[in-house]
């Protein structure tokens, strides 16, 4: 089968970085004698006319160039569409690319894509919201806002403004469905996750699976503040444990399952993202695995 591939690159920045990459793909790209076509990355992320292109011109990849946020506005337009997506990781965090072990180079990156190998992978929905990788409630959304308004970006940019609300940072009140059991907690923030990832290598769910049919649901809960870098570490390394029942009265610091569906009710209006990117909050959520959502380029 003939492949043509789309890639998607974003032009606002203009900088040497952007020029590379589309010398490097068009070189790489034409040694391997595919056809290909370069676009801009659409600006309100609104990829539905992707569609129409897709099916016309037999399109087989698009690929984007670009972080987490990109990739799940294109993956939210084109799921469950005959098409394989492919990832050049040039993000804040690059989280999904991360999860399926897509590396940051973008010459390796390019490697994965011609290999052509591709495996169905999973999404969510929270409420009408679609997330290819990750959203979360509470002090890691907060991050996220803040750092959107941050004029530089980059990892050492994400550390420093978590670190400055890190020592303003409270709990809020949840109420949590799950299993037929809803339970009251106090939590500094709730991750649900399809991938492993936070981002820039930092894993938030150990157990997480792109293919698995399920959410991986990381509730942080109220503890000394001393304590929380700690607990966080713990949940990160895999010492904290999946909670295999449906008593949800643990002690413990950190509240890790795994689920295909769960309610959250956001009693205090708690900041919320979707993929790092912020997103205005709500009262509740309403969260359902999408399995087998799209076809990943992967190793």
């Amino acid at each position: 089968m003939n492949r043509k591939i789309i890639y998607l690159i974003n032009p606002i920045s203009g900088t040497e970085e952007k020029t590379a990459i589309k010398n490097l793909v068009s070189r790489k790209t034409r040694e391997k004698g595919i056809e290909f076509e370069i676009l801009s990355t659409s600006p309100h992320g609104n990829y539905e006319s992707l569609k129409k292109k897709i099916s016309k011109e037999s399109i087989t990849d698009i690929v984007v160039c670009g972080g987490d946020g990109t990739v799940n506005a294109v993956v939210a337009a084109l799921q469950k569409i005959k098409v394989n997506v492919g990832i050049i990781p040039m993000g804040s965090g690059n989280g999904l690319a991360y999860a399926a072990k897509i590396p940051k180079q973008a010459s390796k990156a390019l490697e994965i894509i011609f290999a052509g190998h591709a495996a169905l992978t999973d999404a969510f929905y929270i409420n009408d919201q679609f997330s290819c990788m990750l959203c979360g409630i509470g002090f890691d959304a907060l991050v996220a806002h803040e750092f959107a308004k941050e004029k530089r970006r980059g990892l050492q940019t994400y550390i420093k403004v978590s670190t400055i609300h890190f020592f303003k940072a409270k709990p809020y009140h949840f109420e949590i469905i799950v299993r037929g059991k809803s339970f009251k907690t106090e939590a500094f923030f709730i991750s649900i996750a399809n991938s492993n990832q936070f981002g820039n290598n930092f894993t938030i769910a150990p157990q997480a699976s792109l293919a698995d049919g399920l959410l991986d649901v990381v509730v942080v809960k109220k503890m000394n503040k001393f304590v929380l870098p700690f607990s966080v570490i713990s949940q990160a390394t895999g010492i904290n444990a999946l909670h295999q029942t449906n008593d949800f009265t643990s002690k413990k610091n950190i509240l890790y399952l795994q689920t295909d569906s769960i309610t959250i009710r956001n009693l205090e209006m708690a900041p919320f993202h979707i993929d790092g990117d912020p997103k205005e909050t709500q009262e509740e959520f309403k969260i359902q695995i999408v399995k087998n959502c799209f076809r990943l380029l992967q190793p």
